[in-house]
């Protein structure tokens, strides 16, 4: 992550972190920031920050051996370089970031966009329409970062870096020349401060349904942290796109007070962006989008008609940037998939296989009514699972939603980190249960993710559909702390292939 700036003194940066207290050389230089002690360089900031699992104030010493030049900390530590004392090192990393990095975001056109759900497509479908429209574009998300054309990397299982990294990413956009630089913003993200110190000019809400109760607690403090990006948005006097067909997103209005609020909606309500003529099938959906006055139509190559409000959201997003609704409509048109959405595994089998990162409550139902109306003559077997050290309130509700609109469902293990993985699974299969499948005939509980997929393809008869939620494109799955890999489409087709389902391979 190459970026251009010039090494500051810790004084300089001290001066963006209030009632922060300088201790040791003023003038030491800083030419570059981590958190992870074994990444430290000689000349580094090293920022102690205290997570669920691990304390970095415990990897001082490390750092201070690989050459750390100052330290963030929460506590004064005794015998050591020049530091930054601080209340809370994680807030005060994210405006000490800003300022090492020349604050980025004041340079580009930022939007955020957050929800439950369709945070990724409608990432993925207002960066088409920008580009569409000629803009150099930028993109910090589940997928991946991509920084204008040219660089790409993953992010892992976090979709909002932590602040150092974002305002990194933001001034290699900057020295890359992008314009409009896309945000997913979590509520972990928003949360902990990971955002802290970047500007927003635009943003949007997708959804806001039942997730990370583990950490927010409550469904209010949820949709409040969720708030935090509306705000940042209100400071600028900026525009923000809400979705007037759900109840969440609807909320955030108490906190726009100084923005424009843009309204869409997919179901007919009265709002400033809506769809007519809508027909849904199995290549797409068309449908005439009327934003402002004007009329266009629209076909759209995602499966679903949820994925029509996503595209309304994007929509109503790339309109606020300043776009055309003519490229519009060309962004829309060239996408043809996201990563681990809707992703079709077909090898030649007789029934349809399909990964999809869906792992709410909503997302499940959402994308289970769209196979069950894709296959009115098969049967939908649905493999999933639910993540450990996450929102535990959640699973039985997916189980539920599994037994009502799976006719097999196969409970299975998604990065169990440090619980019990049969226990969540219980969890899950309980409230299946409890919704009227058959543990050991309509419900099957199997540890093993790869025996779970091999069992669901077994089960699987021609004109069915199976579908894999919940890793999409991730790369690994947690167990404890390791990251082991794993490759859910690949993990499909080698199974298929082991199982000689196949008479052909279209798919490669």
């Amino acid at each position: 992550m190459a970026s251009v700036v010039s090494p500051k003194t810790i004084r300089e940066l001290a001066a963006a972190v209030p009632n922060g207290r300088l201790v040791g050389d003023s003038r030491a230089f800083v030419s570059g920031i981590r958190f992870d002690s074994r990444l430290v360089q000689p000349g580094d900031l090293f920022a102690a920050l205290r997570g669920a699992d691990f304390d970095g104030h415990r990897f001082v010493a490390d750092a201070l051996r690989r050459g750390a030049s100052a330290l963030l900390v929460e506590e004064r530590i005794d015998h050591a370089a020049t530091q930054l004392v601080v209340l809370d090192s994680r807030a005060a990393l994210a405006p000490l970031a800003a300022a090492f990095y020349d604050h980025p975001s004041q340079t580009l056109q930022t939007i955020g966009i957050t929800g439950t759900d369709g945070k990724t497509t409608t990432s993925f479908l207002l960066d088409s329409i920008l580009r569409a429209a000629g803009r150099r574009t930028g993109l910090i998300g589940t997928v991946s970062v991509r920084i204008g054309l040219d660089r790409e990397e993953s992010l892992g299982h976090q979709t909002t870096p932590e602040s150092n990294l974002v305002q990194a990413y933001l001034r290699a956009m900057v020295d890359a020349g992008v314009e409009t630089a896309i945000i997913e913003a979590t509520s972990h993200g928003l949360a902990m401060h990971r955002l802290d110190g970047t500007r927003f000019a635009i943003g949007g809400v997708t959804n806001i349904t039942h997730e990370h109760l583990e950490y927010h607690k409550t469904l209010e403090n949820y949709r409040r942290a969720k708030a935090m990006l509306i705000e940042r948005v209100a400071t600028q006097c900026g525009t923000v796109v809400l979705n007037a067909d759900d109840a969440g997103s609807r909320s955030m209005e108490d906190f726009a007070r100084g923005c424009t609020v843009v309204w869409y909606s997919a179901t007919g309500a009265d709002a400033d962006l809506v769809v007519s003529e809508v027909t849904v099938g199995p290549s797409g959906s068309t449908f005439v989008l009327r934003a402002h006055g004007t009329e266009v139509p629209i076909r759209l190559q995602l499966l679903g008609g949820f994925n029509v409000a996503n595209a309304l959201c994007a929509s109503g997003l790339a309109l606020a940037a300043g776009v055309d609704v003519r490229d519009v409509r060309r962004g829309l048109d060239v996408v043809s998939g996201v990563p681990g959405r809707m992703d079709r595994i077909d090898l030649g089998q007789p029934f349809s296989v399909v990964v999809d990162y869906a792992h709410t409550p909503e997302s499940l139902r959402k994308i289970m009514t769209l196979l069950r109306s894709l296959h009115p003559t098969g049967r939908l077997i649905a493999v999933s699972g639910s993540a450990g050290e996450r929102d535990a309130t959640k699973r039985p509700l997916q189980g539920a939603v599994s037994a009502e609109l799976a006719d097999l469902s196969i409970v299975t293990s998604e990065d169990p980190r440090n619980e019990d993985p049969e226990q969540i699974i219980r969890e899950i299969a309980a409230g299946a249960v409890g919704a009227g499948g058959l543990r050991g005939e309509s419900v099957l509980e199997i540890v093993d993710r790869r025996a779970a997929i091999r069992a669901a393809l077994a089960a699987a008869r021609p004109g069915d559909c199976v579908l894999l939620a919940g890793k999409g494109h991730e790369t690994s799955m947690i167990w404890g702390y390791e990251h082991r890999p794993w490759d859910e489409p690949e993990v499909a087709r080698q199974l298929l292939r082991e199982g000689d389902y196949t008479k052909g391979t279209p798919d490669e």
